[in-house]
């Protein structure tokens, strides 16, 4: 008599639906709109997810991103109070300091989302919509060499770094991809965010006051994510006695 081994509690991503905990690690490249786009240019983001999706292959995630870039516009003008007329920053030795100045934030998001059965290489694969909120942090760092200009730094510095900060709403298209390797599992499309920001700092130097308007920041760009799923996994082979 025959009989054949295998483990029911197993599952071929190729096969069914299954249910899985993803992490995951990604990196955009993000265009600025709105208020945000009149202080800065391009940046780019790398970020880590903990996803989980279901047998019905809704998709859920919480994620962390960092921003940066260096495009800053209307630098002269932000620094203007502690500029020469050269455009150079005297330091605490009387000579010229180095210095640069980038953009740099964060942002947290809870994400919910549906894996459609549309250009559908397995059950697990699919176009994917997603849409959540957050809250999202930027502001300009002023990274000067040696520290040596104490006009810009400590409770100075903070009066030129823009920090802002608020809620966030975010929008996900894109293909989802789940196959039986645990080495080739991606995501890939375009992110769109909308931060309700305002400035966080009492007093801004440049403006000579504090910013007490509400800021809409639009983001839009290019993302791509690997996945680890995480779920038992079906043998290749049966084995016949």
């Amino acid at each position: 008599m025959a009989f054949s081994w295998s483990m029911q509690a197993q599952v071929n991503a190729n096969d069914s639906v299954v249910a899985a905990f993803m992490p995951s690690f990604s990196y955009a490249y993000q265009f600025p709109g709105g208020d945000v786009a009149k202080q800065y240019g391009n940046n780019s983001t790398i970020g880590g997810a903990l996803m989980y999706k279901t047998r019905k292959n809704i998709l859920l995630s919480l994620d962390v991103n960092f921003i940066f870039g260096s495009d800053i516009k209307n630098a002269d003008s932000i620094l203007r109070m502690v500029l020469t007329d050269n455009g150079f920053i005297i330091d605490g030795n009387g000579v010229y300091a180095l210095y640069n100045m980038y953009e740099r934030g964060y942002s947290i998001n809870f994400r919910i989302g549906k894996v459609l059965h549309l250009l559908s290489a397995n059950p697990n694969s699919g176009v994917l919509l997603m849409g959540g909120f957050g809250y999202l942090l930027h502001r300009m760092k002023i990274d000067v060499q040696h520290q040596t200009a104490p006009q810009l730094e400590g409770d100075y510095g903070k009066g030129y770094d823009r920090l802002t900060s608020g809620l966030a709403l975010n929008e996900f298209i894109g293909y989802f991809y789940m196959g039986k390797s645990r080495i080739l599992n991606f995501y890939a499309g375009f992110e769109f965010y909308q931060g309700f920001t305002r400035s966080r700092r009492d007093y801004i130097f440049d403006l000579m006051g504090k910013d007490n308007s509400n800021h809409l920041d639009l983001f839009y760009g290019i993302k791509i994510g690997w996945m680890i799923p995480v779920y038992d996994r079906a043998p290749d082979k049966y084995y016949y006695y």
